[in-house]
Order: C-alpha cells, then sequence, then structure tokens
C-alpha cells in the first residue's frame, strides 16, 4: 500500500513538474515577443539616449569651437606681430637710407670742397708761374756808383720814336728782358736819354753808364 502510494506521489511531482517547466517556456517565450515589440516600437527621436547623444555632440561641437576661436586669436595675433615686424624693419631700412643719404651728401661736400681747393690751389700754382720773377737789387743812393751795368745787362733793342722811345735791356743773370724809358730807374742809376746811335745812357750821383750795342756781350 506504502508503494503504490510513493509512486502516487512521484508521478504528481513529474507532472506539477513538467507543467513548471512549461509554464516558464510560455513565459520565455512571452517575454521575447515583448522585448521584440518594444524593439520594433522603440523610437530613437525625442528619447532619453538621443538627448544624451545630442548633448555630447554639442559639448564636442563647443570645444572644437573653443580651439577654433583659440586658432583664430592665435593667427590674428601672428599676422599682427608680422605687420609690426615689416613696419619696423621699412622703419629701419627708412633710417639707413636717410644715413646712407647723409653720408652720400656729405661725402659730396668733401669731394666739391677738395677739387675747390684744388682748383684754388692750380690757379695759384700758375699764379706763381706766370708772374714776372723780379730779383731786386737793393742798392743805396750812394752805393750805386761803382756798379758796372755793363757788366748786369746788355741792350736788346731801342723801339719807338723821339721822345718816346724806349729800350729793352736783358738781365745776364736771369734772362728776364726790362723795357725802360727816360726818367726810369735801374739799379739806382736814372736813364737820361735812350737814341739809336748812343743807345741808354744811365746816372747816378755823377756817374754816367751807357749801355749800347757796342758794350753788348
Amino acid at each position: 500500500m506504502q508503494n503504490k502510494f510513493s509512486l502516487l506521489f512521484v508521478a504528481m511531482f513529474a507532472a506539477v513538474s513538467v507543467s513548471g517547466a512549461r509554464a516558464a517556456d510560455d513565459v520565455d517565450a512571452e517575454m521575447d515577443e515583448l522585448s521584440a515589440a518594444a524593439v520594433a516600437d522603440y523610437r530613437v527621436e525625442g528619447s532619453l539616449f538621443q538627448q544624451i547623444t545630442d548633448l555630447e555632440q554639442e559639448k564636442v561641437l563647443m570645444q572644437l569651437e573653443k580651439e577654433r576661436a583659440q586658432l583664430d586669436l592665435e593667427l590674428d595675433r601672428l599676422a599682427a606681430e608680422k605687420i609690426r615686424l615689416h613696419m619696423e624693419i621699412d622703419t629701419l631700412s627708412g633710417r639707413a637710407e636717410a644715413q646712407q643719404q647723409e653720408i652720400e651728401t656729405e661725402k659730396a661736400k668733401l669731394e666739391a670742397e677738395a677739387a675747390r681747393l684744388a682748383r684754388e690751389k692750380e690757379a695759384l700754382e700758375n699764379a706763381a708761374d706766370a708772374a714776372p720773377r723780379k730779383v731786386s737789387v737793393a742798392v743805396s743812393t750812394n752805393d750805386a756808383a761803382g756798379v758796372d751795368l755793363t757788366e748786369k745787362y746788355r741792350l736788346v733793342n731801342v723801339i719807338g720814336a723821339g721822345a718816346q722811345l724806349q729800350a729793352t735791356v736783358e738781365d745776364l743773370n736771369t734772362g728776364q728782358n726790362k723795357r725802360v724809358s727816360v726818367g726810369k730807374t735801374l739799379d739806382g742809376y736814372t736813364v737820361k736819354s735812350i737814341s739809336l746811335d748812343d743807345g741808354v745812357v744811365l746816372e747816378s750821383d755823377g756817374d754816367i753808364q751807357t749801355l749800347n750795342i757796342s758794350s753788348n756781350r
């Protein structure tokens, strides 16, 4: 009797187990269907996930915009710095050109001054060369007597007519010619007369000397 009861209990437990397993399978199947339907009916637009995604995108875009603005500022700063450097270079170039111009102007002035001095020097040298060399023999009236004019001068020629006669005498020491006329002096001697025949007659304190062609060497 007891054995029958045990078999009956086992049979009932097995039936309940099978029934429970079937019920669990049915529940799982219903859940799968509900999940599939929920997934099919799910709309991304306006969902919390969409909002979170949009916020993240906006955050990334804002960060990128901020970085781009920073880059723009940096580029503007570099452009301003470039302009400033160009202005400084232009200023320095202008100063250098001005200084170079001043140097060239000063150089031109110095060259002009040097040329002017050279011309003045040349003019003075030419004037000195053109000026007759005067050999002055200081002979006092008292010492003129005794000087032999024929040893110092020779008569070159007599030109003119009448009272306008003039004589040309050559200084034997320097080779220069001198023009004398009546009343002029020569080494302290006064020209008393000039004639073609007698030549030049000179007198000093009673000492009379004559320069004529015959006395020439």
